[in-house]
């Protein structure tokens, strides 16, 4: 199977290894992400922090050819459980009509202080 590598221009990408994406067959899966802008900023709010994670994703595995009607699962790290009902409305928002499957844990922390969420998505092109 041939597999297609997506990147976002993260500078972690080659420092690390990674791609933002790869698709395999129908199968298109997201690296963790994270919710910084192109300037390097990061909003504090939760919210805005998981629908911009939700978004970098979302672009990354629209570069492979899929679309929030194929995503079946996704993952949501965060470091507050008192956040949890602002990432799930940024979940909602973008995954309402869809409705993948869903984990959302709670983690000591990540890798950039500011992150309060970092996201996983998988989809399936069975169109």
């Amino acid at each position: 199977m041939t597999r297609q590598r997506v990147s976002s221009g993260s500078p972690w990408e080659p420092k690390v290894g990674f791609s933002r994406a790869v698709r395999v067959g129908d199968r298109v899966i997201s690296a963790g992400t994270g919710p910084i802008w192109p300037d390097g900023s990061c909003d504090s709010d939760p919210e805005v922090q998981a629908g911009r994670c939700f978004e970098i994703a979302m672009l990354a595995l629209g570069r492979a050819g899929a679309a929030a009607r194929h995503v079946v699962r996704t993952r949501m790290y965060i470091t507050n459980a008192k956040d949890s009902d602002a990432v799930g409305r940024a979940h909602l928002a973008f995954f309402g009509a869809v409705r993948p499957a869903a984990t959302m844990v709670v983690v000591a922390g990540l890798l950039d202080k500011r992150w309060k969420v970092e996201v996983e998505v998988e989809a399936v092109i069975d169109d």
